[in-house]
């Protein structure tokens, strides 16, 4: 019988693929044009985008940008292309887009404004991308939350450093008590300490420290506050209060103390089930009754601590839903390491359920910045209260496509910035296979 079997003594050139299987082609193969119907659909849907393009395009670039009111945009579209239907009148963004962004925040301070945002960003990058920035930032991260108000409403320097020698009591209280007296007395002691400093203390050593070093910059009252920088001032504070409260309202909500329990639970399942608006009444007319005479509390302020717990609550959820996905080995594994609750908190059960958690945590962020519009229902002008005040201006009144649209772009940089993000932060903490 003859031997037929082949071994091979070489080996072959690698080739390139088919061209039409990678690149633009392969892509479009795999995922618009793999069958009969995916390729209708595509077309289909090819053709809806087209036509509608067909309108936008001409829309907003066969437009008017210098105009002193609509019916001067009229005019111009009419002498320029004989008609006003399909040109927009980008002249009202023009005329009123630093307003729209700043509100009446005054334009020589408008820098204040610009260096907030920037270190808005420089204070997120620690936490959003730590490996790559330098450790250094994290004192900026820390700092931040103490230089942004400083900055926006301004004052004396001596009330950011009052507010944060109050934390820094509740730091190193906590921890050089914790040896002695257990960790919950510490922290109950620390936190009184802060709340006697805060109330009672800093008041007359700061109004001491301002008449002998009186450094600080020009104050900025809250009703000046507006426009889209109103937006993301709310949703930046509430964004990022939220989240450790929503850590430890979860937390609460699954501990075995009755009563810590009863007050997660009770508060997470009232705020869940009132809608934002009430809250943001709430907070601009009913709060002030309960407060003693005279008290003035400032209606941005307000606002912000009913979004942050509205936020929260929310938060608490989609974390509890991460801490319910984690198989009962996590915690077992955790006490086998003797490691007490904290710590195993800290290092093992929580960032598991963190990173499952993702999506729904940049969901929530989403949803409550988009949130802060509702504020212009109480009064408060922020952009899209902007645009109804421009609206009732004589010169632009019957315009809306424009500012809306203008208002839209904002808003889908920032939410597409955010989901785009959690993309990113899947896929950088993913360890799993791909099937």
């Amino acid at each position: 019988m003859s031997d037929t079997s082949y071994v091979r003594t070489e080996m072959l050139e690698q080739r390139e693929p088919p061209a039409s299987t990678v690149g633009v082609i392969g892509w479009a193969r795999a995922n618009l044009f793999s069958s009969a119907l995916n390729s209708v659909l595509t077309l289909v849907a090819l053709g809806f985008v087209a036509y509608i393009l067909s309108a936008l395009i001409p829309w907003t670039f066969q437009s008017v940008w210098n105009a002193e009111s609509l019916s001067e945009c009229r005019e111009i579209m009419i002498a320029t292309w004989g008609s006003t239907h399909g040109h927009a009148c980008w002249a009202v963004i023009n005329d009123r887009w630093l307003q729209m962004l700043y509100g009446f925040y005054p334009s020589h301070l408008y820098w204040r404004v610009n260096l907030a945002l920037v270190l808005t960003l420089a204070a997120l990058a620690p936490v959003l991308f730590s490996e790559k920035s330098p450790r250094q930032m994290i004192y900026l991260t820390l700092a931040y939350p103490f230089i942004m108000p400083w900055l926006m409403w301004g004052g004396s320097i001596w009330n950011p450093i009052s507010a944060a020698v109050g934390f820094a009591i509740v730091f190193f209280g906590t921890r050089h008590l914790t040896a002695m007296t257990g960790s919950l007395i510490a922290i109950i002691a620390s936190v009184i300490a802060a709340l006697l400093w805060w109330m009672a203390i800093s008041a007359p050593v700061v109004a001491g420290l301002s008449s002998v070093i009186p450094i600080g910059i020009e104050t900025v009252q809250s009703r000046e506050f507006g426009g889209f920088m109103l937006a993301l001032l709310l949703g930046i504070v509430a964004i990022g209060v939220s989240l450790p409260i929503g850590i430890l309202l979860a937390l609460g909500r699954q501990s075995d103390l009755m009563i810590v329990k009863a007050i997660c639970v009770g508060f997470i399942e009232f705020i869940r089930g009132v809608p934002l608006i009430t809250l943001l009444f709430v907070a601009s007319l009913l709060l002030n009754v309960f407060l003693p005479p005279g008290t003035n509390f400032d209606i941005i302020l307000r606002v912000m601590i009913m979004m942050t717990l509205f936020s929260a609550a929310y938060m608490a959820e989609v974390i509890r839903g991460g801490l319910a996905a984690l198989p009962k080995g996590q915690y077992e594994g955790a006490d086998s390491l003797g490691l007490n609750y904290w710590q195993a908190q800290r290092l093992i059960i929580m960032p598991q359920a963190l990173k499952i958690s993702i999506p729904g945590i940049v969901s929530t962020f989403i949803g409550i910045f988009k949130d802060t519009t509702l504020v212009s229902i109480i009064g408060l002008l922020d952009v899209i209260g902007f645009s109804t005040a421009i609206r009732a201006d004589a010169n632009w009144n019957g315009i809306y496509w424009e500012l809306f649209a203008f208002i839209a772009v904002l808003f889908f940089v920032v939410c597409f910035s955010m989901s785009r993000y959690s993309m990113y932060l899947e896929r950088k903490l993913q360890t799993g296979h791909k099937r």
